[in-house]
């Protein structure tokens, strides 16, 4: 199992990260790309904010607290105009 460290959303612009995906399954997939339209309602209505997990290049797991803007087909937007892949993201609660 992985150590997952805490970062700060502001933080995230200095990390590089893969075109790998961290995801095997096609249902695993399908389970993050629900759990991010959740966020992004969560965070649009009701200003709420959600933890994502996610890797960067070096396949280091960090742990962010923030509130999801938008949610494209290859990135999400935080707010503060800060961009993280969707194939990067290991898990939204």
């Amino acid at each position: 199992m992985k150590t997952i460290a805490k970062i700060d959303k502001e933080h995230i612009r200095g990390l590089r990260f893969s075109r790998r995906e961290v995801l095997d399954s096609p249902e695993s997939k399908k389970f993050r790309a629900a759990d991010l339209l959740r966020a992004l309602t969560l965070g649009n209505l009701l200003q709420s904010k959600v933890n994502i997990i996610f890797e960067d290049r070096e396949e280091n797991a960090y742990c962010v607290e923030t509130t999801v803007w938008s949610v494209g087909d290859q990135f999400i937007t935080l707010k503060g105009g800060i961009h993280i892949p969707i194939n990067s993201i290991v898990e939204v609660n």
